[in-house]
């Protein structure tokens, strides 16, 4: 056996087994506080809701580890099994120019794995979504949401793909540098064009119409300093009984959005409560410290490709017989997940401590007890589970859990 087919092999199993043994205590932690609601939300969280926040995450968990096996699977499939390999050969057999084979490659990939993805797809939203509540979705709606992602991927996919390819072959040695630069730029364009031009082909954005909130929200943000291009409610109940609220863009491009179904569950002072918090957010910085970590990442994982797409053990330790560009860039993005797993709490932690800190200015600039109540509410609501176990937390929660985040915010009231 292959030197590297070992360590991805055994980098694949440990990353199983640690997913696993996570979502075993998981399952275990949630079914052991089921039938009591934590001292810090009694009297806030009535026990049927406690219940059926438990049930949501316990039949989320269990699916979750049926799709781990089976995506699993795939990946073997896809790479010692000869999938890629003859994916490749049979668009190389038909002689055309390399950046077109290439983005052949990538897109007939991504249109099997989108096809083989979607039966959980479906499940989770016209089944689990639907018994507890949160569908609100058609099958319709569905196809059509479908049908619009593959239109952006060929308007804005394809270009992109291709011109990565033809830096790769044409750019000689640094080729992983300017191909991190093109993307950054995308990246940035991207972050500004959203609000206007993505989001919209699947929701609707009305501006607020509720004067004395639009008010009592103007006040906050001329008093933080935030100016927008304005306050707008999404149709988010078109798909969904979650609710949340975001702001988006950067620049001139700036958006505040509400769900609608947010906005049927709060009061006037939650709503502010719940702006400040994602205020702080901007006030602080943290959009553009994400952006300038994630820079420093990709430009990382892209050296690093760039090194590897030089050795032919990458490939024929994969399952793939003829190196190229392409399969260098299908192979990394396949496996990295499967060793970055590990070092996930790290990327948690930080995520939590930009959590903690909005929270900090959300009760500087409005009410820590109605943001308090808010978040108990959308908990309820989102059917988010109060007694999540630690360490499972850790690896896939970018928020911190319901208790040590009240708990902090109670902290933060109790000095100012």
């Amino acid at each position: 056996m292959h030197t590297f087919t070992l360590l991805f092999l055994i980098a694949l199993a440990g990353s199983l087994a640690l997913r696993y043994w996570l979502a075993t205590r998981q399952l275990l932690h949630v079914k052991k506080y089921r039938d009591s609601v934590p001292d810090s939300f009694a009297g806030k969280v009535p026990l049927k809701d406690h219940h059926k926040a438990a049930d949501y995450t316990i039949t989320n968990t269990r699916i979750g580890m049926i799709a781990l096996a089976y995506d699993s699977l795939l990946l073997l499939g896809w790479t010692l099994g000869g999938g890629l390999d003859w994916l490749d050969k049979n668009w190389l057999a038909a002689g055309l120019h390399p950046v077109i084979t290439g983005v052949g490659v990538i897109l007939s990939a991504m249109v099997i794995m989108t096809l083989l993805e979607l039966p959980f797809s479906l499940y989770h939203t016209f089944v689990i979504e639907e018994r507890f509540g949160f569908n609100r979705s058609t099958l319709k709606v569905f196809i059509i949401d479908m049908l619009k992602n593959a239109l952006l991927l060929a308007i804005i996919g394809v270009p992109m793909i291709a011109l990565a390819l033809w830096i790769m072959e044409a750019s000689g040695g640094l080729w992983w540098f300017y191909v991190w630069a093109v993307w950054m730029a995308f990246t940035l364009v991207m972050f500004w064009a959203y609000p206007a031009v993505i989001a919209p082909l699947f929701n609707k954005f009305s501006p607020l119409d509720n004067d004395a909130l639009k008010q009592r929200i103007q006040i906050l943000l001329d008093k933080c300093g935030f100016r927008s291009k304005g306050i707008f409610v999404m149709d988010g109940s078109k798909r969904s009984g979650h609710g949340n609220a975001y702001f988006t863009g950067f620049g001139s491009n700036k958006r505040i959005v509400f769900f609608d179904t947010l906005l049927e569950s709060l009061s006037p002072e939650e709503i502010e409560a719940v702006l400040a918090h994602e205020l702080g957010h901007f006030k602080l910085k943290h959009i553009q410290k994400r952006l300038l970590s994630t820079s420093a990442l990709s430009l990382s994982a892209l050296a690093l490709l760039g090194w590897l797409a030089g050795q032919d053990w990458f490939y024929l330790g994969l399952g793939v017989s003829q190196p190229s560009a392409w399969m260098a860039l299908m192979l990394f993005m396949m496996v990295l997940p499967v060793f970055t797993f590990f070092i996930q709490p790290v990327m948690s932690l930080l995520s939590r401590k930009h959590e903690f800190e909005a929270d900090a200015y959300a009760v500087q600039q409005s009410s820590g007890a109605d943001l308090i109540h808010a978040l108990v509410k959308m908990y309820r609501e989102n059917a988010s589970t109060l007694t999540p176990d630690p360490l499972y937390s850790a690896f896939h929660d970018s928020h911190p859990p319901a208790p040590v985040r009240i708990s902090h915010i109670a902290a933060n009231m109790s000095t100012t």
